[in-house]
């Protein structure tokens, strides 16, 4: 009751819709994850212009010196009471704030002559049954309208929607019938994933009703012969997902690509022992694989798999999304990938003691980006590459044998569209040269937890053990 009053109050940082009071203050589920981030030790911002960036929904993610400054002096602190420890006089000064918002929110709206805006999401009380997830929902990647039409997206996605008009108008009432069911829910009113203490088990048996999301349902429109108009709702659905989880706007990492580590920096990370650097970067790819598993959540038919089918196709293909995302942030010009706030070259990581891996790393990243992929064609061959019927450990091979043949039939519609039908070989190339780097890396970590088991055992975060750290799961990666 008193969560849902506070609500109403935008997060005292950015402006976007908050979900309580987090660290002390009123927060969006962004900033309370970002604030716990920056508590590490390991973090250190700074800002290259004069510490007094705007801080927004729009802009939160361009400076984090600002955004942690802001944090600060809003009140927000380690040591500060939490939601539902409150005094009686904070409870009682926080319904007086509550109050004297919806009171202006009142006036604003009777002081105009237009219709009042709609309200905010909320989630849906009305009972949706249960359904298996694997992991909690994400803050925040970047805020999107309910009311978007899907003709409106860049430019770049239009080539696939360029079909008969009545099949337009039909996607694009199927997209926004999925928008406006709840396919923003998990991202604005989700609980914050904390890498370094959830653990998969606690979270595995998360009810649907929680999570607000109807995506596509692949079974109620599978046929035996799909129509252009099932593939074509297909695209559109996958292609969204992908937007909504991604970590950054294609524009945003276009606009990051003048922050380079500076040589003194660069000296920082170098000077980390082992064990740290691999700690961090254990941390890094935990947070970029949260993201492939809402992505793999949102994937039409893969919620209808099976729960061990679902963990079996995470645990073997989500290092593998992650290297194809990662193409995304990587910069041809210099030979730099965004890690850790800024661009890095390969000899940043050069304390891992995995040299041969990071090169392998960044030299895939280059044979990618050489294919020059629009977002809608890196969406699906994302999805293509996840629904992989050859995994090994799957119960109902058959069942994600059916999904994968329709996602692709939708790379083949994409790539058709754009007239590089030539591309198709090479996407298929790639998905080779990307088991072989996760078995590499799969490699490395044998080698690393040979030489620091208590590290991996009480350090790294408990996602990354679950999908990487296991023997039986290692040996299994390494036979691929």
């Amino acid at each position: 009751m008193m969560r849902a009053q506070i609500e109403v109050i935008p997060c005292k940082i950015c402006g976007d819709k908050s979900s309580g009071v987090h660290y002390g203050v009123i927060t969006c589920e962004g900033c309370k994850g970002f604030f716990r981030r920056s508590q590490s030790s390991s973090v250190q911002y700074s800002c290259s212009r004069q510490s007094n960036c705007p801080i927004d929904r729009a802009s939160r993610n361009r400076c984090q010196s600002c955004r942690l400054k802001k944090c600060v002096a809003q009140g927000m602190s380690r040591d500060a009471v939490k939601f539902g420890r409150m005094s009686k006089r904070q409870r009682d000064s926080l319904f007086a704030e509550v109050e004297r918002h919806r009171q202006q929110q009142q006036r604003l709206q009777t002081s105009q002559t237009e219709p009042p805006p709609l309200p905010a999401y909320r989630h849906s009380k009305e009972p949706r049954g249960r359904s298996p997830h694997l992991i909690q929902p994400l803050g925040p990647a970047y805020s999107f309208s309910l009311d978007q039409e899907l003709p409106s997206c860049q430019p770049e996605m239009h080539g696939y929607l360029d079909c008969a008009a009545g099949e337009v108008q039909a996607a694009a009432l199927a997209c926004r019938s999925v928008q406006r069911t709840g396919n923003s829910s998990c991202f604005s009113a989700g609980r914050g994933f904390d890498s370094r203490r959830s653990t998969p088990e606690a979270i595995l048996s998360m009810p649907g009703s929680e999570m607000g999301l109807r995506p596509f349902d692949l079974e109620s429109s599978f046929c035996p012969y799909p129509t252009s108009m099932h593939i074509e709702e297909l695209c559109a659905s996958i292609v969204r997902s992908h937007r909504e989880t991604s970590q950054y706007h294609v524009e945003e990492v276009q606009a990051l690509r003048w922050k380079i580590f500076r040589r003194e920096e660069i000296h920082a990370y170098q000077s980390k022992s082992v064990d740290e650097m691999w700690q961090l970067c254990a941390v890094r790819l935990t947070d970029a694989v949260q993201y492939v598993v809402e992505f793999a959540k949102r994937i039409p038919g893969f919620r209808q798999l099976g729960q061990n089918d679902q963990i079996a196709l995470l645990k073997s293909g989500s290092m593998e999304v992650v290297l194809v995302r990662m193409s995304r942030m990587f910069n041809t010009e210099n030979s730099t990938v965004f890690f850790d706030g800024k661009f890095a070259g390969s000899e940043l990581f050069k304390s891992l003691a995995c040299g041969d891996f990071i090169a392998a790393v960044f030299d895939f990243a280059h044979s990618i980006c050489a294919l020059r992929l629009t977002e809608q064609q890196v969406a699906l061959f994302s999805a293509l590459v996840l629904i992989n019927a050859d995994r090994p450990c799957l119960e109902d091979r058959d069942r994600v044998l059916r999904v994968r043949k329709d996602m692709e039939l939708a790379l083949s519609l994409i790539l058709h569209r754009d007239n590089q039908e030539s591309l198709q070989h090479k996407l298929y190339q790639k998905i080779t040269a990307l088991k072989s780097l996760c078995a590499l890396h799969i490699e490395k970590l044998r080698w690393f937890r040979q030489l620091y088991p208590l590290t991996v055992h009480s350090l790294f975060p408990p996602l990354y053990k679950e999908l990487f750290g296991s023997d039986t799961d290692i040996q299994a990666m390494v036979t691929l």
